[in-house]
């Protein structure tokens, strides 16, 4: 910046300051979805089907979204938005919140997270969230041991989140997400990191209670396992030498990223009831793309009964997709100087039990 330029923006009062400095933030979000977008879109999708790892990271958390078939990319808001896109954690009303959720997950896995955000005053809202996948015990089998080797191991699976949001205008939310992802299978285990940004458009177009949203996540460098249990022990044909350890090189896998576009509707019913409705296309790298619906019936923003619905379009009857319709409700109430909530959802699956999803959520 020259002496010229320095001198005239100090001259600018702190309103202009501000306007610029979130035109700027804003271009950047915009530049960073769009590049991500790009690189997405060509990166394919169900013809790339089980080619990718890390799938933790697509799993959902939260019930109140998961109950809208998580339909709810420009339409979600406060905590529970983290997973689902993270500019509408701003638009949270009040300044710190905390989330605890239970999803009793398929084939009995269950899936366990927290997270708190707090608000600052000109500086935007920060967040940090933690995923764990309880999985149990797991027989060792080998090739002379089919059967098992009496031995077992737990897997671990687990994501730390930290998350900045950010209102730029009284229409305009914007969001980015880096994930720390760790797995570990036995003697085995890999890391990485994943980004995720989105952004939310408010009274679209002048319409008041529209809502736009786009949020790309899971982008970041490919991971791969590495441990001792890579070392196999072998020897080599035709050589006079005994069996030595050799390590079997792990092939890197790719994030499972997606980019997801989203429509939202919030309406007045008369009284005190309000009518939300969401949807959201979301473009998969390694799967078949899905369209989601979903619809909010609140009473005096206490009671909450929730439905949605998710598809692939690409899919014949929906054939070899899993998931399907989800439903649930929640309540809301005032403890003085709090908020608290509680909020359940049931979403049905093929071939496996339904998920169950509880989560409480605490607003100071």
């Amino acid at each position: 910046m020259t002496n010229h330029a320095k001198r005239t923006f100090s001259m600018l009062t702190l309103n202009d300051k501000e306007h610029i400095m979130n035109r700027i933030m804003l271009t950047i979000f915009a530049v960073l979805l769009l590049v991500a977008a790009t690189g997405q879109l060509i990166a394919g999708s169900g013809n790339r089907t089980g080619t990718g790892g890390a799938s933790q990271l697509l799993i959902p958390v939260g019930a109140r979204d998961m109950a809208l078939g998580g339909s709810t990319v420009a339409t979600t808001t406060g905590i529970e938005a983290l997973f689902w896109n993270p500019a509408g954690v701003a638009k949270s009303s009040r300044s710190a919140n905390l989330i605890f959720s239970h999803m009793s997950y398929i084939a009995d896995i269950g899936v366990e997270y927290g997270a708190v955000s707090a608000t600052f005053e000109g500086l935007g809202t920060f967040a940090v969230s933690v995923k764990t996948l309880s999985i149990g015990d797991i027989p060792v089998t080998t090739t002379t041991n089919p059967d098992g080797t009496g031995q077992t191991y737990s897997p671990q699976f687990f994501t730390t989140g930290l998350t900045y949001s950010k209102m730029l205008s009284d229409r305009i939310s914007v969001g980015l997400t880096a994930n720390l992802v760790s797995e570990r299978l036995s003697e085995v285990s890999a890391s990485g990191a994943a980004f995720s940004v989105g952004l939310i458009y408010d009274n679209l177009a002048d319409f008041s209670g529209l809502s736009l949203g786009v949020v790309v996540r899971n982008i970041g460098p490919q991971m791969h396992y590495d441990g001792p249990g890579l070392y196999q022990l072998a020897g080599v044909q035709d050589q006079n030498r005994p069996p030595q350890f050799y390590k079997i090189d792990s092939a890197p896998f790719e994030l499972p990223s997606t980019i997801e576009f989203g429509l939202g509707y919030k309406a007045n019913m008369g009284g005190q009831s309000q009518l939300l409705l969401a949807s959201a296309y979301q473009n998969n790298n390694f799967s078949d793309d899905e369209l989601k619906l979903g619809a909010e019936y609140s009473y005096n923003n206490t009671f909450f009964i929730r439905g949605g619905w998710s598809l692939a379009p690409s899919k014949p009857d929906n054939a070899d997709y899993i998931y399907g319709a989800s439903v649930g409700a929640g309540i809301q109430t005032n403890l003085g100087d709090a908020d608290l909530a509680i909020d359940y959802a049931f979403r049905d699956t093929e071939f496996f039990s339904g998920n169950h999803t509880i989560a409480i959520r605490l607003g100071f």
